[in-house]
């Protein structure tokens, strides 16, 4: 058990998470890294919506697992991947909260990605 503080979200950090709808390919150059009709929508507080994609979703062959790792009080602790390659921006490029805080479970076995990283193309129904 974590004795990190676990915050639930609320009116002063609302976080909601749905179905995004559509189709979400995500793009290292011309490598498809992910191609789905079922991502998930996270709308968290006042940040950007973060598109997760279910990893099954995913070509999880072409991504390297690192050590990295953060701290959500909201979500949880997230796990890193590296896109191939040995640029800067393909160092833990990817992130997935693998046991997520209950308010986050719906994105538990997704992944996320940086949009400044890869490309993400979201094409709504």
């Amino acid at each position: 058990m974590s004795s990190r503080p676990v915050r639930i979200p609320g009116p002063d950090h609302p976080m909601t998470i749905t179905p995004a709808g559509g189709r979400v390919v995500v793009r290292d150059g011309d490598t498809v890294i992910a191609d789905t009709r079922r991502a998930m929508s996270l709308k968290e507080s006042t940040y950007p919506v973060v598109l997760y994609i279910p990893r099954d979703d995913a070509n999880m062959a072409v991504l390297q697992r690192t050590e990295h790792t953060t701290w959500c009080p909201y979500k949880g602790e997230a796990s890193y991947y590296s896109l191939p390659g040995n640029s800067e921006r393909a160092i833990n490029a990817i992130w997935t909260y693998e046991t997520p805080h209950e308010a986050a479970a719906d994105i538990r076995g997704h992944l996320a990605f940086y949009p400044d990283r890869v490309s993400i193309e979201h094409t709504p129904d």
